[in-house]
């Protein structure tokens, strides 16, 4: 306390405000920032439990448990499963997480696969519930861990999609459970597999072969058809995928792996987290589960994120969320700390991009209650189109394609743009009018329509797409509505109306979108009639339903503040003095709003920069040069040289500890109005694949808070030179497409000032020669360009100007010609080669004399002048063409800074 009370006034005063500051991005943080030694210790072990319809069929499990290094005494516990086809190493990460956090985690591999033993029974009450129910025996013997009574462990249940399914049955089966946290789970296997979004019985369900293949490829050994299943699991699955249709009991099968008949027995506080880009268990299963949990009283809560099977574990806000609501949930509910964490609904959705490293950027909501999939409140869009006859293909091919499952890193871009496709004379679609306003989508769209057959059934597909005003669409989350409908008319006018509930998404419908809903007959992630079929589809009424959430408040990401890191108080403390007078130091900076006159109207003019690290390391102790308009300027040096920490101070993203940057006169702070007017590309082009060049660059636009309008997508493309391309996917892009992407990128704004870093990094020389094209065209009408660039041969041929940078100094600067200078090293074209390396050899004044490889001479004429040597091969009937100084700016470049380097790194 002496030694706060002796800081100035001001500080004190900042000081409360600079330890938040400080907690909230540790918060943010710390599932990636906790220390670096272990902070556990792990124990393998094959356990042997004995499950069946009887508990009398023994099985080995292989299981790893991790305890907390510190712990003083017993602490509470975690069972943790994998996923389906995984093994302990699955939740290996998740596990030391957990154990950092003062829990015993006992991680282990399901009957079925890995090291275990048994076959797979898909989460049976009497197999891997069981065997899961033995475990719990087995960590109630443990003396590490405490207790609520005898042979009764504190004890939380954390698994996602296989796992997630097991924590709902065992907190169903066994009362034991303190808490479970199940995610991306199911809550009627059934359903899942045999979707019907009419509300029919699932028996008349749509088979979901794609994601039921990739299951049945998901074990090893045992039966060369079914691998590890158990075999009434194996004939099941053969069934549907010979016929495309279930049986009822096969359906009775898999409601018996289903949490769907035993929700009213979970007693367990459940945390439901599902992903908004899920294909397999969409949104609608953890609805369901939500709802049958808490009709038994069960404290209830559910998050959705923008991952799931098709996309994920989501960007990083979104896991560090997760996370959060995690640890939170289990503190209170089996450690018994902190306060019941509210039953408040939380959710997300993609903004776009960051606009410093283009990863994915989430904004998350919640409100006080969870709404269910019709939200709080309904928009109708009208939707229009006549009756349209679309043909059912033989064999069910050629197919549709809206998820590839098990494709997650193409299903997080597919959550952004789509990866579907319809195929002609296979769809039809009804449209909308461009939307006047923005609507927020969070829930279950429906629609009516109505089908004729002239067999009686159909099996169609129903989507919802976004259509942008340029006419790219999207099918948010590749997500779809299959339908299976008997009893049909032969013609339309006769066919009577069926609600069809969409899959539930999260997503805002810009302002002049479209909405359009297609009906197809085929997906090839769905089995359908092998026989060729024609139907007639209309609407059934007019209206498309659009379920939104009134009240929604944006979750800040300081409110991730995670108790433990208050352990951390006295370093925040530290840190926070030293945020405090770098708030002070910005504060004081961006108070001078003053110009410079004699920098007024220069691009750029960089005044004796100093960095110096807080190691002591100087990456830049004395750069001083000026970027007019007009020019195109190489920033050079060998690696180790400053380049890089100068252009970090440049774009804002670091403080120098000296000197000043003037850009058009205003000094540069972070933040400042000024940088509107540079645009900057310093790392490699990264961009969505599944959206064209231009969805890309608004996106990014947008993504930076700017107005749709203040950017010039024309000028920015044409100067890139991406014509026609700039309308294709980007996935089609070659890697000197998506460079020059990155410069138009770059150019948005049409900044004064153009700052690249590498841009031909990574081309080939006919690529490089169009970037050079690209930034001569760009320091054009007054603009300037800075670039940083290993390519001396490029920096010569494209650049006005050089800065040569050695050691953290200016060794050179100034023309690129001035650099290079006068050379005693000549090119000599001539009619004559032979005769003349003949008359040359002869002369005293020349060193060396060597073929160019097309046809000249290169000659060191040691200090002679050229004009006598010239002379000579006059006289001796050899006709001289041209002359041509041979010294190159990497001569120069080696002679300014030697050969020395300071590794491969940067700073």
């Amino acid at each position: 306390m002496r030694m706060l009370a002796r800081l100035p006034a001001r500080l004190r005063r900042a000081l409360p405000v600079a330890v938040a500051v400080v907690v909230a991005v540790t918060g943010a943080v710390v599932w990636v920032a906790w220390p670096d030694s272990p902070a556990y210790t792990t124990e393998d072990a094959t356990v042997t439990v004995r499950s069946g319809p009887n508990g009398d069929e023994p099985v080995d499990l292989d299981t790893t448990l991790y305890l907390p290094a510190d712990a003083d005494g017993p602490v509470p516990a975690v069972l943790m499963p994998h996923g389906f086809g995984g093994t302990k190493q699955s939740v290996a990460a998740d596990a030391k997480d957990l154990a950092e956090l003062g829990y015993a985690v006992l991680a282990y591999t399901a009957r079925g696969f890995g090291r275990s033993g048994g076959q797979v029974h898909l989460d049976n009450p009497d197999y891997e519930v069981r065997d899961a129910q033995r475990l719990l025996d087995w960590l109630a013997a443990r003396p590490e861990v405490s207790k609520d009574a005898s042979n009764d462990p504190k004890v939380g249940v954390v698994g996602g999609s296989y796992g997630g399914a097991l924590a709902l049955l065992l907190a169903a089966q066994d009362q034991r459970v303190d808490a479970i946290v199940p995610m991306i789970t199911w809550n009627d296997l059934s359903r899942s597999f045999l979707p019907q979004s009419t509300g029919s019985p699932e028996v008349d369900g749509v088979f979901k072969k794609g994601w039921a293949g990739y299951f049945f490829s998901g074990t090893q050994g045992g039966d060369p058809t079914c691998g590890r299943f158990a075999p009434d699991i194996c004939q099941a699955y053969l069934g549907m995928a010979t016929t495309g249709r279930a049986t009822a009991e096969a359906v009775e099968l898999l409601r018996r792996s289903s949490p769907a008949p035993v929700l009213d027995r979970i007693k367990a506080p459940t945390l439901l987290i599902q992903g908004e880009a899920d294909s397999l268990f969409p949104l609608s299963e953890a609805d369901a589960n939500a709802k049958g949990i808490a009709a038994a009283g069960t404290p209830v809560r559910v998050a959705w994120f923008t991952g799931g099977h098709d996309g994920g574990t989501g960007p990083a806000s979104d896991r560090d969320r997760v996370r959060f609501l995690t640890a939170q949930w289990l503190d209170h509910y089996v450690k018994g700390e902190g306060d019941a964490p509210s039953n408040s609904f939380t959710w997300s959705r993609v903004a776009g991009f960051n606009a410093l490293d283009r990863g994915l950027v989430t904004n998350g909501f919640s409100v006080d209650e969870y709404p269910g999939l019709r939200g709080t409140d309904m928009r109708e869009v009208k939707v229009a189109g006549p009756p349209q006859i679309i043909a059912n293909p033989p064999g069910g091919n050629p197919a549709a394609i809206s998820t590839v499952p098990g494709v997650g890193a193409l299903g997080a871009a597919a959550s952004v743009a789509g990866v579907a496709m319809d195929l002609p004379g296979q769809h039809t679609h009804f449209v909308s009018e461009p939307l006047a306003e923005a609507i927020d989508v969070a829930g279950a769209p429906t629609v009516s329509i109505r089908v004729a057959s002239p067999t009686g059934e159909a099996v169609v597909f129903v989507k919802l797409y976004d259509v942008d005003p340029n006419g790219t669409e999207t099918l948010p989350s590749g997500l779809i509505a299959p339908v299976r409908l008997t009893g049909l008319p032969a013609t339309i006018d006769q066919a009577q109306p069926v609600t069809v509930t969409l899959p539930a998404i999260v997503r805002r419908v810009e302002a002049g979108h479209t909405l359009r809903v297609t009906v197809a007959t085929s997906d090839q992630g769905y089995a359908t009639p092998a026989e060729p079929n024609v139907y007639t589809v209309a609407l059934g009424g007019g209206a498309l339903t659009l379920p939104t959430i009134a009240g929604a408040e944006p979750i800040a990401t300081t409110a991730a503040l995670w108790r433990w890191v208050l352990a951390a108080l006295l370093a925040a403390i530290a840190l926070g003095l030293v945020v405090v007078v770098l708030i002070a130091r910005r504060r004081h900076r961006r108070t001078d709003i003053s110009v410079h006159e004699e920098y007024a109207d220069t691009p750029l003019v960089v005044d004796h920069l100093r960095k110096e690290y807080a190691d002591g390391f100087v990456a830049v102790s004395d750069v001083h040069f000026t970027v007019e308009r007009g020019q195109v300027v190489g920033l050079l040096g060998p690696n180790g040289a400053g380049k890089t920490t100068t252009l970090r101070v440049l774009m804002g993203l670091t403080q120098p500890s000296g000197g000043e940057i003037f850009v058009f006169g205003h000094r540069l702070v972070p933040g400042s109005p000024v940088l509107s007017r540079l645009g900057a590309l310093v790392e490699g082009p990264g961009f969505l694949p599944h959206l064209n060049g231009i969805d890309n660059l608004k996106a990014y636009w947008q993504a930076t808070g700017r107005p749709l309008a203040d950017a010039h997508f024309d000028e920015a493309v044409e100067i890139a030179g991406l014509g026609d391309s700039i309308h294709r996917k980007v996935r089609k892009y070659s890697h000197g497409m998506k460079q020059r992407l990155a410069i138009a990128q770059a150019m948005l704004g049409l900044p004064e000032l153009l700052v690249l870093d590498e841009p031909t990094d990574g081309l080939d020389p006919p690529q490089i020669a169009e970037m050079r094209r690209v930034l001569k065209r760009y320091a054009t009408d007054g603009r300037a360009v800075l670039v940083s660039s290993h390519l001396l041969a490029e920096v010569e041929q494209t650049c006005t100007h050089a800065v040569v940078v050695n050691k953290g100094e200016i060794v050179a600067s100034g023309p690129v010609d001035e650099i290079v200078g006068d050379s005693p090293t000549v090119q000599f074209d001539v009619t004559d080669v032979d005769a003349a390396e003949a008359v040359l050899d002869g002369l005293a004044g020349v060193r060396s004399v060597a073929w160019d490889g097309n046809g000249g001479l290169v000659v060191d004429i040691d200090g002679s002048p050229r004009s006598e040597v010239v002379a000579e091969l006059v006289r001796a009937g050899v006709g001289v063409n041209r002359v041509v100084p041979r010294r190159r700016l990497e001569d120069a470049f080696l002679a300014l800074v030697g050969s020395e380097t300071r590794g491969s790194g940067d700073r």
